[in-house]
């Protein structure tokens, strides 16, 4: 389990996730501690797991990946489940994938640059797969938030 992070852990992290190019010396004025002090706290950060890794956000649009489709799945059988996870972790265009409670099994976050791609990747990549019983494709149309920020304040602060 991760340790509980401290205010300035949190700030740090907060400050991270909005801009992973801000020089240490940028954050340790923010939060009132020294180039070093950041380096060293951020290298624990990493070492714990708090920070996975650091990587560049990109407009999916720059890459012609224009439809974001949300993916229910009813999967039959713990093999075939295994096998599912195992398919779905290697498609690039699944963003995300999620093990959820309800009638469905799974929850696809897919990016492609068109229906056709879609219409692509559910013959190549679900239609194929053993278990697959169902599946509910929801098209979004437009996305008023899509953030990958997470809300860095305690849990009691949050509301």
């Amino acid at each position: 389990m991760i340790a509980v992070l401290d205010e300035i852990d949190r700030n740090i992290v907060a400050m991270m996730q909005v801009d992973a190019t801000l020089a240490y010396a940028d954050l340790g004025e923010r939060v009132g501690l020294s180039a070093s002090t950041i380096n060293d706290r951020l290298k624990r950060l990493r070492a714990k797991g708090v920070i996975r890794r650091v990587s560049a956000e990109i407009d999916p649009h720059a890459l012609g990946l224009d439809l974001m489709v949300i993916v229910l799945v009813e999967v039959t059988g713990r093999a075939e489940e295994l096998a599912f996870i195992t398919a779905m972790q290697a498609v690039p265009a699944v963003m995300e994938c999620h093990h959820v409670a309800g009638e469905f099994s799974y929850l696809l976050k897919v990016r492609v640059a068109s229906t056709a791609a879609y219409e692509h990747f559910l013959d190549r990549h679900l239609k194929t797969l053993a278990g697959i019983r169902r599946t509910q494709s929801l098209i979004a149309l437009s996305s008023a938030k899509d953030s990958r920020v997470l809300p860095s304040q305690a849990p009691a602060e949050m509301g």
